[in-house]
């Protein structure tokens, strides 16, 4: 069936606000969140349709008792993770900051005329992307939570990723879960901003100017190419595959991570697929998570929330990177990345975006230019708590995240399967025709989503 064309039906919208009020205050960016731009990114994960685990007789929970469920958990969760209910407004000096006003959460109960084994996950943008993931438009956070035909839900998350970067989403996700089985939440969030405050003197480093520019110094972008357009998919890639990655990736007694290992072979897929001149370049950006490098400088930084990221990126010409081995251009990734993800990556960070504060920067890695052959972000969403979120009635049978921004740069997260068996899945959001040459390159590597795939 196509099933991109089920349709979804609203039964009910309305604003969840936190069970108990908080005074309004104000919490402002990090220098760290200053470093993105509005971008909204979401989260969807889906249930069948289970009995309650307390109930001996075995009767089914009901669709609508489990979005009661989620709801009363939600306004509850608000409590501890205010700055979700409220709005990103401008101040005095143009920057964004967060006003926690206690307005709440968009949330909206649906019904799809669909059964989650025929929900074509393999392309979201068909049935995921504002029919199953809401498209917010208001606040901080918004939730859609859908019946299925079977009896099923479906779960789905949109998050304003100048408040949040995916751990700070993975923290409030568990939270939730945590509170709906009347659990205590394992990680209270901390919303400390002074922990990414400049140094006195600021001492940025001249490395930076490569990786980020002030957004007003950039080149208008290419015209871009009608013919061809960033798509969304999603796949299933099995636990002996990335496995046989990182060993193609690692010799003489030095061992790539999986992470590494994958992101060479994309990158080396991407510049494969590319026709023509091969003195053109591929960008590869890797997303990095400070959280850990900086916690050696503050408190543990685990329970904070908000953006702790970098993404340096670097680049090479569609002929280098054809004729280098696997191993080769992994050793590449493992370079540039170690380079960056020291405490002092971090902390020169912060300084140059203080130094040039109020205007905003942006990571060239986005910026495409008349040498550009591709461009892609690679984000591991290895600690992304699927199994985690068990809301009383068991865990998901699936769970993804959904991010196709704007632009011509990709983006990939590869997250670990439901099924905790090793398999990953991958978000690819990526030129059509880059996805269809590594799909036909490498079809044992990246196998379209099905359930059918997940179960087998």
């Amino acid at each position: 069936m196509d099933s991109g064309g089920f349709p979804v039906t609203v039964k009910r919208s309305e604003v969840v606000a936190a069970v108990l009020p908080r005074q309004e205050h104000w919490l402002p960016m990090s220098n760290l969140d200053l470093l993105l731009p509005p971008l909204d990114f979401g989260i969807f994960f889906c249930y069948k349709k289970m009995s309650g685990g307390n109930k001996e007789d075995g009767d089914l929970i009901s669709a609508e008792s489990m979005a009661a469920v989620l709801k009363k958990a939600l306004s509850q969760a608000l409590v501890s993770f205010c700055p979700l209910a409220g709005e990103i407004v401008q101040n005095c000096h143009g920057e964004p900051e967060i006003l926690c006003n206690q307005r709440g959460v968009d949330f909206s109960y649906a019904y799809a005329d669909v059964e989650l084994k025929d929900v074509d996950l393999y392309r979201p943008d068909l049935s995921v992307h504002g029919k199953l993931v809401p498209v917010k438009m208001h606040g901080v956070l918004s939730v859609q939570v859908t019946e299925l035909k079977c009896g099923g839900l479906f779960v789905g998350c949109t998050f304003d990723h100048r408040a949040a970067d995916a751990h700070s989403a993975n923290m409030f996700l568990t939270a939730w879960a945590e509170i709906a089985r009347a659990k205590p939440i394992t990680l209270l969030p901390s919303f400390r901003r002074s922990i990414f405050n400049p140094r006195r003197p600021p001492q940025p480093h001249e490395s930076l100017e490569k990786i980020y520019a002030p957004l007003l110094s950039m080149p208008p972008p290419p015209s871009a190419d009608d013919t061809d357009q960033l798509t969304s998919r999603i796949y299933c890639i099995k636990s002996n595959e990335i496995d046989r990655l990182q060993s193609q990736s690692s010799y003489n007694g030095a061992r790539r991570s999986k992470i590494e290992s994958f992101s060479a072979f994309l990158w080396k897929a991407i510049a494969a697929a590319a026709a023509g001149d091969r003195s053109k370049v591929v960008k590869l950006g890797i997303v990095v998570d400070g959280r850990a490098r900086l916690s050696g400088e503050a408190a543990s930084l685990e329970r904070y929330f908000g953006n702790v990221l970098s993404i340096p990126y670097v680049e090479s010409s569609v002929g280098e990177l054809k004729s280098a081995s696997l191993n080769e251009v992994a050793d590449v990734v493992h370079e540039f990345v170690a380079a960056n993800s020291t405490a002092e990556h971090f902390l020169a960070l912060i300084d140059w975006v203080e130094l040039r504060r109020p205007n905003p920067a942006v990571v060239k890695v986005y910026c495409r230019d008349e040498n550009n052959e591709a461009a892609v972000v690679v984000s591991s969403g290895q600690r992304f708590p699927v199994r985690e979120l068990d809301f009383g009635w068991g865990g998901p049978e699936f769970g993804s995240y959904h991010f196709p921004w704007g632009g011509e740069t990709g983006y990939v997260m590869p997250m670990p399967s439901a099924s905790g068996n090793g398999d990953w899945i991958v978000y690819m959001h990526l030129m059509k025709k880059q996805l269809d040459f590594v799909e036909a390159r490498a079809p044992h590597v990246f196998r379209p989503f099905s359930f059918e795939i997940v179960q087998g």
